[in-house]
């Protein structure tokens, strides 16, 4: 379900029927729509929603970029398929980077790069540049698989969407379309060690030129498993060899910023804030919100609370008190 509030937490309207996992929304300044990742997939995840809304179809696996215009929501349990309010395009290589196998140091093992589909998503400038055109970038999630070296990167895909209304098309969960870019134009890869589900939530801030990656922590031990790390957007991406890969040559590899914490076994660094798996927006001058997720007897719920990046070794982020 997609939620649209007024800035005083009064719902405005729903856009509900998705038997997908719908990751990472962003907004799009230049069109004015929100953007997310959406993935179906057989996996637990997968059956996991189908088994929460009482749905026994059989789905095929696709991943998409969902498209809302956000100005039609103005009312309850809009319906994604019907109502004219979402678009979808198709991303073929996740579905291929899904769906094949690969030999590893580690003998054959499913699912290239240890691919689970997509999630954290956001909008910024082309990796190296501090500003010009706007690309839309998309995070692979990534098993915790820990019996494997090859998924130790967080993947990330770079697309100008500029041309993408001609792919864009309404959803039909029971014909699932193929409509989209064969091929992203770029991808690059992050050394943060495996994490759990990979990029929940990404966010470029414009003011430091960095791109905020929030994840589950992994559970490998030979890492410190940080919950976020910090891209430096202006270093040029670097054709390397990657660690633990050895059916890939090369890969463009992003650096992350010298902040945080360094795990001086492994040279990377990070830090231990809590938040951000569950959404963070950058406003600009150092100011971001961040959901604080909870659960209750209730339910589930979020508060979002202000922060100030403060860039202190342990928490960058401080709260904003009024």
């Amino acid at each position: 379900m997609l939620v649209k509030t007024d800035m005083q937490g009064n719902v405005i309207g729903t856009v509900t029927g998705l038997l997908g996992h719908l990751g990472c929304p962003d907004f799009n300044d230049t069109d004015g729509r929100v953007y997310g990742s959406l993935e179906y997939k057989n996996d637990e995840i997968g059956k996991g929603i189908m088994k929460l809304k009482g749905d026994s179809r059989q789905l095929s696996n696709a991943f998409y970029v969902a498209v809302f215009d956000v100005d039609k929501i103005n009312r309850m349990n809009m319906d994604a398929e019907k109502d004219k309010v979402m678009t979808t395009v198709y991303l073929p290589t996740v579905l291929n980077d899904y769906l094949t196998e690969v030999h590893t140091n580690e003998g054959a093992k499913l699912h290239r790069l240890g691919c689970s589909g997509i999630d954290g998503l956001a909008f910024g400038p082309k990796f190296g540049k501090a500003d010009g055109k706007q690309y839309l970038t998309v995070c692979y999630g990534i098993y915790g698989d820990e019996e494997r070296s090859d998924n130790d990167y967080q993947v990330l895909l770079q697309y100008d969407i500029r041309k993408w209304k001609r792919y864009e098309t309404t959803l039909s969960q029971d014909n699932m379309h193929r409509n989209g870019p064969k091929q992203p134009d770029g991808q690059y890869f992050v050394y943060t060690g495996n994490t759990t589900y990979g990029v929940q939530n990404l966010e470029y801030d414009a003011n430091r030129h960095s791109w905020f990656m929030a994840v589950y922590v992994g559970k490998k031990p030979r890492f410190l498993n940080y919950p976020m790390f910090e891209i430096d957007g202006l270093v040029k991406p670097k054709k390397q060899k990657l660690r633990g890969v050895p059916y890939i040559k090369k890969g463009k590899v992003l650096t992350l910023k010298e902040t945080g914490s360094k795990d001086k076994a492994i040279g990377i660094y990070g830090w231990n804030f809590p938040y951000g798996s569950t959404r963070m927006h950058a406003f600009g001058n150092g100011l971001f919100y961040f959901s604080e997720n909870f659960s209750s007897d209730a339910g589930q719920g979020s508060v979002l609370r202000l922060y100030q990046f403060i860039g202190n070794e342990e928490y960058p982020f401080k709260s904003v008190k009024k």
